[in-house]
């Protein structure tokens, strides 16, 4: 057999079909990332009607679920590297439960906002050991395509759920409406997330631990024979060893290892919470969180409106199929330069089209039929930009680009400065939308340009390489 042909041989077929399932299985965590952080969407105009909220407390009780999130991703790297990455699912998906039932039965808005933090916890978990799990039993060669999963498993859980409002509020009457079991409609869209919650605490158990954790505990010879079934039999005992020297210290991984000299942490640790910063100051989750909303707003019926944000959500899924067939092709880089170009241009499109529309009664910009078209593109072709660029790379930058050593700590720091940037730009949209659409998108428009310039000056290729190489 030629070696040209060694890679579609029935044993490498074989192993990355293992390495998919496992995968898969793994971004399952994002997933239910996915639907419970999307989910209020179409819930929380009921909401703000069931418990008389006003805009601000609204918008407190819709980002709850990210203070908690927040918290769940730092404390996910301590557990990470006592317990092994297989735990922190278990308990994410309890926690995602959980959230779901309280959720779905608050009598009140702070028990309410209590129950989205529970939910929060599961999300920042998920968002952080899908991304080190994945890249940790990936082989180096497609492991952009296989970190993109938590991405693509992130955007299918926002369609599902955007799905099941719309589905839910449609066989109601709406989402105030009393539906099954005399219980409000708005309250079933929290509940169903049981079903996915439970499947993911199931799956945990059948998935083998990530080999570079089990190196770390000394367990050689499981590490060995999880790399086998993933990377084949070639040149094991050197790959374990290669591993064991990555690892290599006197004591266990701890946060005293992201200490370094630039403001306190490793330069890299910087370069990781920069790109997860970025990736939500752009305003990617106002599309998801408020889009029912804003479109409701500027002119659009609330049937129509949520019809709108579960066909963004659909381009959110196609879009990320391109990352994932371009990912491991032409590399990280490009795709992050050239996705911030296509935001900074389409979110410019955004801020001069509110800016210049006329408002109603109600001081909110009024789009005519050309305007609300040429909105619309607009905002499916930001989805576009950030979907094949932004959305899915950061997160295989993050599962990928810190050393063994630091790997879970690092990423808990970076997702944990990711999910408080997304609860600055969450809780501040209600208020930037009172002072003006146009300023809201202008701002994200300048964090798009902001972000090119980033990823130019800090951002090396990492394509292809090994993880014990990266430095």
């Amino acid at each position: 057999m030629s070696s040209k042909a060694i890679p579609h041989s029935p044993q490498k077929r074989l192993e990355f079909e293992i390495v998919l399932l496992v995968s898969s299985a793994a971004a399952l965590g994002g997933f239910l990332f996915g639907y419970d952080s999307a989910v209020i969407n179409g819930a929380v105009g009921a909401i703000g009607t069931t418990f008389h909220a006003d805009a601000a407390t609204l918008g407190l009780s819709v980002a709850s679920a990210l203070l908690g999130a927040a918290l769940g991703a730092l404390i996910t790297g301590r557990i990470a590297d006592r317990r092994g990455r297989l735990v922190p699912m278990r308990i994410a998906a309890v926690f995602f439960i959980i959230s779901a039932i309280g959720a779905g039965c608050s009598n009140s808005l702070l028990l309410l906002a209590f129950f989205r933090v529970i939910g929060g916890l599961g999300i920042g978990i998920a968002s952080v050991i899908a991304p080190a799990y994945i890249a940790e039993i990936a082989p180096a060669k497609s492991r952009g395509k296989l970190g993109s999963l938590q991405q693509l498993a992130i955007v299918t859980g926002i369609f599902v759920s955007l799905l099941v409002d719309y589905a839910i509020a449609g066989a109601a009457g709406s989402a105030e409406s009393s539906w099954w079991l005399g219980l409000a409609a708005w309250r079933w869209m929290f509940i169903v997330m049981i079903v996915p919650a439970a499947a993911y605490g199931l799956i945990s158990y059948l998935i083998p631990e990530s080999p570079r954790y089990l190196v770390a505990k000394g367990y050689a010879d499981e590490a060995s024979a999880v790399l086998t079934r993933t990377l084949g039999p070639v040149g094991m005992p050197a790959k374990i060893d290669q591993i064991k020297e990555s690892l290599r210290s006197d004591t266990p991984p701890s946060w005293h290892d992201l200490q370094g000299r630039t403001l306190g942490l490793l330069p890299i640790v910087w370069i990781g919470i920069g790109l997860s910063v970025f990736q939500q100051f752009v305003g990617i989750n106002v599309i998801f969180y408020y889009s029912s909303v804003l479109w409701h707003a500027v002119g659009f019926s609330e049937k129509d409106s949520l019809l709108i944000t579960v066909i963004t959500s659909i381009v959110n899924i196609a879009t990320t199929f391109i990352a994932i067939g371009l990912i491991d092709r032409i590399g990280r880089r490009p795709l992050l330069l050239i996705g911030s170009a296509g935001m900074a241009i389409t979110l410019g499109a955004l801020a001069f089209i509110f800016a210049n529309a006329p408002l109603n009664a109600a001081h909110q910009p009024q789009l005519g039929p050309t305007s609300g078209i040429i909105a619309l593109w607009a905002a499916n072709l930001f989805v576009v930009a950030f979907g094949m660029s932004w959305g899915p790379v950061v997160w295989v930058l993050l599962g990928e680009k810190f050393p063994n050593r630091i790997r879970a700590a690092a990423l808990a720091v970076a997702a944990c400065a990711q999910w408080i940037a997304n609860w600055g730009i969450t809780v501040s949209f209600p208020t930037l939308q009172n002072l003006g659409l146009g300023i809201a998108y202008g701002m994200y428009t300048a964090f798009a340009v902001l972000s090119f310039f980033f990823v130019w000056r800090f951002i090396q290729e990492s394509n292809g390489r090994e993880l014990e190489d990266m430095a």
